[in-house]
């Protein structure tokens, strides 16, 4: 009922690093509301669960904050989830269901990564996609290790893996090491794994027969798979150091726990090999080093993949395990676990329970986005002095497009890390809404409507904002190192079907460049005309003509 209150509320947050990522959403969002479905009629970074939520929660929640709709849309499927978890386990402890709801609650409803980017109070609205699948892993975790209740793990399987399919395919393999070592620890059996596959296969054979969309998310990831090939060795090892805050605690942990518990370990593999059997393997299995263990590989695998959102927040019911099996350690051994399980939670928690209070209390004196245009994606503040930043760089960039043109020329950007800053954020925000503005002024004086718009950017809003639709099988989150196929003659065809084209130059950049070179072909039949200071557009001949 709070969140609903709040989401009712015309919020605003303080924008934070690559904010712009969020607007994927409304990207997405538009086209659902049209008909499209995601990796069929569009090419989609991740799996359709993210969008599909927004989605519905935008449509009941029309001027909510994006970013806080975007975050507590996981609800609808962790809420249930987790319910279900803390009912069984507090059959049995009241002390550990609260223990577990604690923190599931703190990085479900705070928008924040557990890495910073920026200094300034602000929140994050990129890295939404690993937010979203370690919030998922966390309750698949909590109900693995300790819920007792067959239907409840049954249900919970199902419900977090299929979530986690359709987020994004990295976060279903982590989930399904999680199940293995389950399985071999016999907190589950072979019959409710058959069981809850087959489930699983039966909801995405209806997705598949009803949407097509299965075989298209998959033709997706292989596509995606193609584009960001590389050893992943490299990977594990940015993501360790990234995250060693609570990696390198873990590793003493583990170890310890290696330590303390060697013999009980050496004893449990040397009955596995004189009498293999389940038991012996759930023996040898079950015990919160292996459950460490497999959940920190799982954590660096997710890792590898687009570096942000929650890291290893889904460790803390292994944590648990270890404290609550902590057994006959007494004394200074005791004392060491303590500390070491202090050590790999606090962190995350202090990082964004911190943030969390810094944003709050520093958007008491920030000042709200002015705009004509934006809607809700301009419901959010910065300090004045920044705002102001921002509006002189845009200045700046329209009297100066040789100076970022020869830049963009170059392979650089204005500034190596230009978009992790609020300013830049807000720069684009502001073309937009200036563009919104010389659309309809331009449609007005020339008797004409786009029906369809395509911007040559990461993100493409102007749909939404002005509602009109955006051309069928283009890719969102339009990133042309990582995330956008080569076109081919279907895509070709939308795009040189699609009414108005844009082209940003506040600031001219190598990535936009990039775009619209995949596209070249498609643009040669149109005409390029100068729409506001910030903004190109390619439109059609006769369009064009028009304003001659």
């Amino acid at each position: 009922m709070a969140l609903a209150l709040l989401l009712i509320l015309p919020l605003t947050v303080p924008i934070g690093a690559m904010y712009w990522d969020l607007f994927i959403y409304f990207d997405a969002a538009n086209r659902i509301f049209a008909g499209q479905v995601p990796g069929v009629d569009f090419f989609t970074p991740v799996g359709p669960l993210g969008y599909w939520l927004f989605a519905l929660v935008e449509r009941i929640f029309p001027s909510g904050q994006p970013l806080l709709l975007a975050q507590w849309s996981l609800f609808i499927v962790t809420g249930p989830l987790i319910g279900l978890v803390l009912a069984d386990v507090d059959k049995r402890s009241r002390a550990l269901a609260l223990a577990l709801l604690g923190p599931f609650l703190v990085f479900q409803l705070l928008p924040f990564n557990v890495t910073p980017f920026y200094s300034f109070p602000s929140v994050d609205g990129f890295g939404i996609y690993n937010r979203q699948l370690t919030e998922i892993l966390y309750v698949l975790a909590a109900a693995l290790i300790f819920a007792a209740s067959r239907r409840v793990i049954l249900a919970v399987v199902v419900g977090t893996m299929l979530a986690l399919f359709l987020t994004k395919v990295t976060g279903f393999f982590a989930g399904g090491l999680l199940c293995v070592v389950a399985l071999a620890a016999r907190r589950i059996d072979l019959r409710l794994s058959l069981l809850a596959a087959a489930a699983f296969v039966a909801v995405l054979a209806v997705l598949e027969v009803s949407l097509g969309v299965v075989s298209a998310y998959v033709g997706d990831i292989v596509a995606l798979l193609g584009m960001n090939e590389g050893s992943l060795l490299p990977r594990f090892l940015q993501a360790a150091s990234i995250h060693f805050a609570v990696f390198g605690p873990l590793s003493a942990l583990m170890l310890a726990l290696l330590v303390i518990d060697g013999p009980d370990i050496a004893d449990a593999a040397r009955t596995l090999l004189r009498a293999p059997g389940w038991a012996s393997l759930a023996r040898l299995v079950d015990r919160p080093v292996v459950w460490l263990a497999a959940a920190t590989f799982a954590a660096l695998f997710v890792e590898t993949q687009n570096t942000g959102g929650q890291g290893f927040i889904f460790l803390w019911p292994m944590l648990l395990m270890a404290w609550t099996r902590r057994g006959a350690i007494a004394g200074t051994r005791l004392g060491l676990v303590a500390i070491l399980i202090a050590a790999c939670s606090l962190p995350y928690f202090i990082e964004v329970t911190t943030r969390a209070a810094r944003a709050f209390v520093g958007q008491m004196k920030y000042e709200r986005l002015a705009s004509d245009h934006l809607g809700q994606l301009g419901q959010v503040a910065q300090r004045p002095e920044i705002i102001q930043h921002a509006r002189v760089m845009k200045k700046i960039y329209e009297d100066h497009p040789a100076t970022y043109e020869a830049v963009a020329k170059a392979g650089e950007l204005p500034n190596f890390t230009l978009y992790t800053e609020p300013d830049f954020q807000l720069t684009w925000l502001m073309a937009v809404d200036e563009a919104v503005g010389a659309i309809k002024a331009f449609e007005t004086a020339n008797d004409v409507r786009f029906g369809t718009i395509m911007n040559l950017n990461f993100v493409n809003p102007f749909p939404w904002l002005l509602q009109r639709q955006a051309p069928r099988l283009i890719a969102i989150g339009a990133d042309p190192y990582r995330a956008v196929p080569d076109p081919d003659a279907d895509v070709l065809a939308a795009v040189g079907d699609t009414d108005l084209i844009l082209y940003p130059r506040c600031p001219i950049t190598g990535a936009n460049d990039t775009l619209r070179s995949f596209y070249e072909a498609a643009l040669r039949a149109k005409t390029k005309i100068s729409l506001s200071p910030c903004w190109d557009a390619y439109v059609d001949p006769a369009v064009a003509a028009k304003t001659f």
